[in-house]
Protein backbone atom coordinates (compact mmCIF):
# COMPACT_ATOMS: atom_id res chain seq x y z
CA UNK A 1 0.00 0.00 0.00
CA UNK A 2 1.44 3.34 -1.00
CA UNK A 3 0.08 6.87 -0.72
CA UNK A 4 1.36 9.48 -3.16
CA UNK A 5 1.14 13.22 -3.77
CA UNK A 6 2.10 15.17 -6.89
CA UNK A 7 1.68 18.82 -7.80
CA UNK A 8 -1.76 19.49 -9.25
CA UNK A 9 -2.37 20.40 -12.88
CA UNK A 10 -1.82 23.94 -14.22
CA UNK A 11 -2.20 26.93 -11.86
CA UNK A 12 -3.47 24.71 -9.03
CA UNK A 13 0.00 23.14 -8.79
CA UNK A 14 1.40 26.43 -7.52
CA UNK A 15 -0.61 25.96 -4.33
CA UNK A 16 -1.54 22.31 -4.05
CA UNK A 17 -1.08 18.64 -4.72
CA UNK A 18 -3.24 15.74 -5.88
CA UNK A 19 -3.10 12.61 -3.69
CA UNK A 20 -3.94 8.96 -4.36
CA UNK A 21 -3.59 5.47 -2.89
CA UNK A 22 -2.05 2.50 -4.72
CA UNK A 23 -2.54 -1.08 -3.53
CA UNK A 24 -1.41 -4.49 -4.64
CA UNK A 25 -2.54 -7.56 -2.74
CA UNK A 26 -0.25 -10.49 -2.15
CA UNK A 27 -1.64 -12.56 -5.03
CA UNK A 28 -2.73 -9.68 -7.27
CA UNK A 29 -1.40 -9.38 -10.82
CA UNK A 30 -1.52 -5.57 -10.87
CA UNK A 31 -1.92 -2.48 -8.72
CA UNK A 32 -5.23 -0.73 -8.13
CA UNK A 33 -5.15 3.04 -7.81
CA UNK A 34 -7.83 4.84 -5.78
CA UNK A 35 -8.31 8.57 -6.32
CA UNK A 36 -10.82 11.32 -6.95
CA UNK A 37 -10.57 13.09 -10.30
CA UNK A 38 -12.45 16.33 -10.87
CA UNK A 39 -12.96 16.00 -14.62
CA UNK A 40 -14.80 12.72 -14.05
CA UNK A 41 -17.37 14.55 -11.96
CA UNK A 42 -17.64 17.38 -14.53
CA UNK A 43 -18.43 14.76 -17.22
CA UNK A 44 -21.24 13.20 -15.19
CA UNK A 45 -19.29 10.23 -13.83
CA UNK A 46 -18.55 9.43 -10.17
CA UNK A 47 -15.51 11.43 -9.02
CA UNK A 48 -14.01 8.30 -7.41
CA UNK A 49 -11.76 6.39 -9.79
CA UNK A 50 -10.48 2.86 -9.17
CA UNK A 51 -8.09 2.05 -11.99
CA UNK A 52 -5.06 0.08 -13.04
CA UNK A 53 -2.92 3.11 -13.92
CA UNK A 54 0.74 3.16 -12.89
CA UNK A 55 0.83 3.26 -9.07
CA UNK A 56 3.65 5.80 -8.96
CA UNK A 57 3.06 7.44 -12.34
CA UNK A 58 3.40 11.14 -12.94
CA UNK A 59 0.32 13.28 -12.45
CA UNK A 60 0.05 15.38 -15.63
CA UNK A 61 3.84 15.52 -15.79
CA UNK A 62 4.44 16.12 -12.06
CA UNK A 63 6.68 13.59 -10.29
CA UNK A 64 4.94 12.00 -7.28
CA UNK A 65 6.30 11.97 -3.73
CA UNK A 66 5.74 8.91 -1.54
CA UNK A 67 3.82 9.87 1.63
CA UNK A 68 3.35 6.39 3.10
CA UNK A 69 4.45 2.82 2.38
CA UNK A 70 2.85 -0.16 4.09
CA UNK A 71 3.89 -3.76 3.38
CA UNK A 72 3.33 -7.31 4.58
CA UNK A 73 0.48 -8.44 6.79
CA UNK A 74 -0.44 -4.86 7.79
CA UNK A 75 -0.83 -3.94 4.11
CA UNK A 76 -2.96 -7.02 3.53
CA UNK A 77 -5.29 -5.98 6.35
CA UNK A 78 -5.42 -2.39 5.10
CA UNK A 79 -6.32 -3.21 1.48
CA UNK A 80 -9.82 -4.44 2.31
CA UNK A 81 -10.49 -1.34 4.43
CA UNK A 82 -9.17 0.95 1.70
CA UNK A 83 -11.44 -0.63 -0.88
CA UNK A 84 -14.48 -0.42 1.43
CA UNK A 85 -13.77 3.23 2.39
CA UNK A 86 -13.24 4.23 -1.25
CA UNK A 87 -16.43 2.55 -2.44
CA UNK A 88 -18.41 4.14 0.42
CA UNK A 89 -16.93 7.63 0.04
CA UNK A 90 -19.86 9.92 0.88
CA UNK A 91 -18.93 12.66 -1.65
CA UNK A 92 -18.45 10.55 -4.81
CA UNK A 93 -21.03 12.72 -6.58
CA UNK A 94 -19.42 16.03 -5.60
CA UNK A 95 -16.16 17.77 -6.48
CA UNK A 96 -14.86 21.25 -5.71
CA UNK A 97 -11.24 22.33 -6.05
CA UNK A 98 -11.62 24.57 -2.97
CA UNK A 99 -12.31 24.07 -0.12
CA UNK A 100 -13.39 20.53 -1.02
CA UNK A 101 -14.42 17.83 -1.30
CA UNK A 102 -11.59 17.04 -3.71
CA UNK A 103 -8.87 14.41 -4.21
CA UNK A 104 -7.21 15.26 -0.90
CA UNK A 105 -10.54 15.10 0.96
CA UNK A 106 -10.99 11.62 -0.49
CA UNK A 107 -7.52 10.36 0.45
CA UNK A 108 -7.79 11.82 3.97
CA UNK A 109 -11.24 10.19 4.34
CA UNK A 110 -9.84 6.76 3.39
CA UNK A 111 -6.82 7.21 5.68
CA UNK A 112 -9.09 8.04 8.64
CA UNK A 113 -11.07 4.82 8.02
CA UNK A 114 -7.99 2.57 7.90
CA UNK A 115 -5.98 2.66 11.16
CA UNK A 116 -2.98 0.90 9.59
CA UNK A 117 -2.41 3.92 7.34
CA UNK A 118 -0.64 6.70 9.18
CA UNK A 119 -0.19 9.43 6.62
CA UNK A 120 1.27 12.84 7.34
CA UNK A 121 -0.23 14.96 4.55
CA UNK A 122 1.74 17.95 3.27
CA UNK A 123 0.31 21.43 3.84
CA UNK A 124 -0.15 21.59 0.07
CA UNK A 125 -2.85 18.88 0.24
CA UNK A 126 -5.60 21.49 0.20
CA UNK A 127 -8.91 19.83 1.03
CA UNK A 128 -7.41 17.29 3.47
CA UNK A 129 -9.09 19.19 6.30
CA UNK A 130 -12.52 19.45 4.68
CA UNK A 131 -14.93 17.81 7.14
CA UNK A 132 -18.46 18.50 5.95
CA UNK A 133 -21.16 17.73 8.47
CA UNK A 134 -18.73 17.41 11.39
CA UNK A 135 -16.60 19.85 13.35
CA UNK A 136 -14.21 17.39 15.01
CA UNK A 137 -12.40 14.31 13.70
CA UNK A 138 -9.24 12.35 14.27
CA UNK A 139 -6.14 13.67 12.55
CA UNK A 140 -5.38 11.72 9.35
CA UNK A 141 -2.42 9.99 11.05
CA UNK A 142 -4.70 8.84 13.87
CA UNK A 143 -2.33 10.33 16.46
CA UNK A 144 -4.38 13.39 17.42
CA UNK A 145 -7.47 15.44 16.66
CA UNK A 146 -8.63 18.28 14.52
CA UNK A 147 -11.40 20.85 14.60
CA UNK A 148 -12.56 22.31 11.32
CA UNK A 149 -15.36 24.37 9.83
CA UNK A 150 -15.93 23.25 6.21
CA UNK A 151 -12.20 23.28 5.37
CA UNK A 152 -12.08 27.06 5.81
CA UNK A 153 -11.00 27.45 9.44
CA UNK A 154 -9.45 24.78 11.61
CA UNK A 155 -6.87 23.60 14.09
CA UNK A 156 -5.07 20.26 14.36
CA UNK A 157 -2.98 18.93 17.24
CA UNK A 158 -1.33 15.57 16.70
CA UNK A 159 1.74 13.65 17.77
CA UNK A 160 2.67 13.04 14.14
CA UNK A 161 1.36 16.12 12.30
CA UNK A 162 2.18 18.52 15.13
CA UNK A 163 0.30 21.77 15.52
CA UNK A 164 -1.38 23.13 12.42
CA UNK A 165 -3.67 26.09 11.73
CA UNK A 166 -5.89 25.88 8.66
CA UNK A 167 -7.17 29.17 7.26
CA UNK A 168 -9.10 29.28 3.97
CA UNK A 169 -7.72 25.84 3.09
CA UNK A 170 -4.08 26.86 3.59
CA UNK A 171 -2.09 25.28 6.43
CA UNK A 172 0.57 26.79 8.66
CA UNK A 173 2.21 25.01 11.57
CA UNK A 174 5.06 23.08 13.14
CA UNK A 175 5.74 19.34 12.93
CA UNK A 176 7.67 17.75 15.82
CA UNK A 177 9.86 15.02 14.36
CA UNK A 178 12.00 16.20 12.72
CA UNK A 179 11.29 19.78 13.77
CA UNK A 180 9.77 21.29 10.64
CA UNK A 181 7.93 24.47 9.75
CA UNK A 182 4.78 23.98 7.63
CA UNK A 183 4.12 26.76 5.14
CA UNK A 184 1.24 27.28 2.70
CA UNK A 185 2.18 26.43 -0.88
CA UNK A 186 5.75 25.51 0.06
CA UNK A 187 5.11 22.51 2.26
CA UNK A 188 7.65 21.41 4.86
CA UNK A 189 10.77 23.46 5.69
CA UNK A 190 13.25 21.77 8.10
CA UNK A 191 14.20 23.96 11.08
CA UNK A 192 17.18 21.90 12.22
CA UNK A 193 19.97 20.33 10.17
CA UNK A 194 21.10 16.70 10.35
CA UNK A 195 23.41 17.57 13.22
Amino acid sequence: VQVYAARALAWRGVFGVHTWISVKGRDADAYRVYEVIGWRHYRGMPAVSISGRAPDGRWYGAMPVLLADLRGAAAGRAIEGIDRAARNYPYAGTYRVWPGPNSNTFTAHVVRQVPELRVHFPTTAIGKDYLPGVVAASAPSGTGYQLNLFGVLGLMASKEEGLELNLLGLSLGVAPSPLTLKLPGLGLVPLLGDG
